[in-house]
């Protein structure tokens, strides 16, 4: 706070007003009222009355009155949400918005995918001044456990939708909710419960059961913290040694939820846990004296993210500090990744901060040489770039095939292996058919005249008649000279008519009710339908992630809608990257090329690697596990399109240092037209 003073020196005989109502507000104003123009306090919550003897007045007060500067005192989470609420009307007004450290909060950080310009913190240096100390102190959120959110007061947003569904309607929850924890936290700091019998009593609310609510709140906090796997190691490490290990927090849980807390970061032995709910004081008050209290003479560390509550407020007491970096601040270092304006939905808050909780998991982002930003596991790969795009069309397709009230769903194979678990995770009692089909086995088995064949050469093939012969009909010839393939036509149809017989065999086993049939395919013209369709009574209605010549398609009479229309194709990144989708998506099984009498599929011959399919299944459970986390939440929500959103977390690929070797060797390859691409070629 005392470097501010120095940083404020322009604006004396300006208006300033301060944004906050808490305990550091009042220190703040004993510091600074004196020798500046304070027009009053401001707070999203309140807007009239008095406190510390400054009028509390709105931000169209503070804009009326030509305010110039606005000091938000807060810690810097909630200095990211408030630069987010207020900071376009400030830019709009000349008002400068800065934290009570002097940095300015509507700064638009310039996005780097690298740390070079970053204080770098190692394990080597926490490990040096942990035996340097007697007795060590973990701040507990956001040092050992984070959420996967972006800001606190998302988790409230959660809780609202959730009384909602009880038809539980209370105007602006959120607001009260922070509000109510603000105002008692001035005397002492509140437990959860006290929180919300307060908020009953000021607002008349009958129908609030505080009990209930707050274990509603705990219940939906919990569920979205991760330990920090690093950190938790380290701590368990540091009680293995002997050492004394004490947990202090500044939170409104019980001892009994924190205990919890600790049990999910699998940390089961510690001295002691101080609670500023147990103690009634918070660490930026009384909390770190009681800590002295229990260490006496002995020196001691405190391990935190926060610079104002861990590390100044540890300093005060005689108590070295060291700061490990947030995940969230990691993301600020970044400049957000592009991600900052994508952060007024809360569902898109939330897969933010999956996104955060994954990759800034670790504090330690400096091993690399370079400081690059880097994911090392195929795993990492499907969560952080492939699945919230994946996600969402699942999602999208639930929708599509409730809302046409469709009995029958086709996943094509391969790239509907995924997808089907995908939607069978959410649909648990609505079954569908994973379908063995292909480009080339649809074709063999749907051509009917010349034209198709026509249609089928016009879609080039990279290689000889002779080798196109065998690979698209399964037809071998000795010598090719100037033959056309329509020189073969007979010979296609001819075989075309075993194949479709073949065909419909696999079909009939499928049960197939009456009505049509969803059919899936990800990214395709509609050949498989095409052909597939000459096959069956049904009528199929297809769902694409994306069509491809969906004009000249549709002139064939196909029925197809794509999760991304024409128009939004325009300016997308889908295009560059559906190819490497299409290859993470696909089955561990080869291709398939046509049916025995049997029904039974036949396969070609497999051309990837035991690593290579053993790295798309990482990939893929990667993107299954956060599809069976992003769900919890997308229930809850009102359905919206995060397309935009997708596409950033996609377009990372190409702007973060991947070192998974088996990624890096992947092909993408396409049987039909003979083409084998490096997957380093596409990122």
């Amino acid at each position: 706070m005392s470097d501010i003073l120095q940083k404020l020196q322009k604006y004396k005989g300006k208006k300033i007003a301060i944004y906050g109502l808490g305990i550091e507000t009042e220190k703040a104003l004993e510091k600074i009222r004196e020798s500046f123009q304070i027009m009053g306090l401001l707070d999203s919550y309140r807007e009239t009355g008095t406190l510390y003897d400054m009028p509390i007045i709105s931000l169209e007060q503070a804009i009326h009155d030509s305010v110039e500067l606005i000091i938000v005192v807060a810690r810097p989470g909630s200095c990211r949400a408030i630069a987010k609420r207020i900071g376009n009307l400030c830019e709009k007004n000349h008002i400068d918005l800065i934290d009570v450290r002097g940095m300015n909060l509507c700064n638009k950080k310039k996005i780097a995918y690298h740390f070079k310009n970053i204080e770098e913190i190692t394990v080597q240096q926490l490990w040096k001044i942990v035996e340097d100390n007697d007795v060590i102190s973990f701040d507990l959120f956001d040092t050992l456990v984070m959420r996967q959110t972006l800001f606190l007061s998302d988790i409230f947003e959660m809780v609202d939708i959730n009384l909602k569904e009880h038809e539980i309607y209370i105007e602006d929850f959120s607001q009260k909710r922070m509000f109510c924890e603000k105002e008692l936290s001035k005397y002492k700091a509140p437990t959860l419960l006290e929180i919300y019998i307060y908020m009953k009593e000021i607002y008349k609310i009958s129908e609030l059961d505080p009990e209930k609510i707050s274990e509603l709140e705990w219940q939906i906090d919990y569920n979205l913290m991760v330990p920090r796997k690093e950190v938790c190691e380290i701590f368990i490490k540091i009680k293995e040694l002997g050492k004394e290990v004490y947990i202090v927090s500044d939170s409104y849980y019980s001892r009994q939820q924190i205990k919890e807390v600790m049990k999910k970061c699998k940390i089961t032995s510690y001295t002691d846990i101080l609670i500023s709910c147990e103690y009634k004081t918070a660490k930026t008050q009384e909390l770190f004296k009681e800590l002295k209290k229990k260490t006496g003479d002995r020196s001691v560390l405190h391990i935190g993210d926060d610079v104002i509550a861990d590390i100044e407020s540890a300093k005060k007491n005689d108590i070295s500090s060291y700061r490990l970096y947030s995940g969230v601040d990691l993301l600020e270092m970044s400049g957000y990744m592009g991600l900052w304006e994508y952060t007024n939905e809360l569902l898109d808050k939330i897969k933010i901060g999956m996104f955060v909780a994954k990759i800034f998991n670790s504090p330690f982002q400096f091993k690399d040489k370079e400081k690059r930003i880097c994911v090392n596991s195929a795993y990492d790969i499907g969560y952080l770039f492939f699945a919230p795009i994946i996600s969402d069309f699942v999602l999208w397709l639930r929708e599509e095939v409730k809302n046409n009230k469709i009995q029958n769903l086709w996943f094509c194979a391969r790239d509907g292996y995924l997808i089907k678990k995908l939607y069978d995770e959410w649909n648990i009692n609505k079954p569908s058919v994973y379908f063995l089909t292909s480009r080339i086995a649809a074709i063999r088995a749907g051509i009917e005249k010349t034209e198709d064949i026509e249609y089928v050469e016009n879609m080039k093939f990279s290689g000889s008649l002779k080798e196109q012969l065998q690979e698209r009909f399964g037809i071998t010839i000795e010598e090719e000279g100037t033959d056309t393939l329509l020189d073969y036509s007979q010979k296609i149809l001819e075989q075309s008519v075993v194949d479709r017989k073949n065909y419909i065999t696999y079909i009939n086993h499928l049960n197939l009710k009456d009505g049509d049939i969803a059919f899936f395919d990800f990214v395709a013209k509609g050949t498989s339908q095409l052909y597939i369709g000459r096959l069956l009574e049904n009528h199929l209605k297809g769902f694409y992630f994306l069509q491809l010549e969906s004009q000249n398609m549709k002139k064939m009479g196909l029925d197809i809608v794509a999760y991304y229309t024409e128009d939004e194709r325009e300016g997308s990144i889908i295009f560059d990257d559906y190819y490497i989708l299409e290859t993470v998506l696909t089955s561990p099984m080869p291709s398939i090329i046509k049916f025995d009498e049997n029904g039974e599929a036949c396969y070609t011959e497999e051309t990837r690697s035991k690593e290579a399919i053993d790295c798309v299944l990482e990939i893929q459970r990667g993107i299954f596990e956060y599809f069976q986390m992003y769900i919890q939440q997308y229930t809850k929500m009102e359905r919206y399109s995060g397309k935009k959103i997708d596409e950033i977390f996609l377009s990372l690929i190409h702007k973060i240092t991947i070192l998974d070797k088996n990624f890096l060797d992947l092909i993408v390859e396409d049987p039909f037209f003979n083409r084998m691409t490096k997957i380093t070629d596409l990122t």
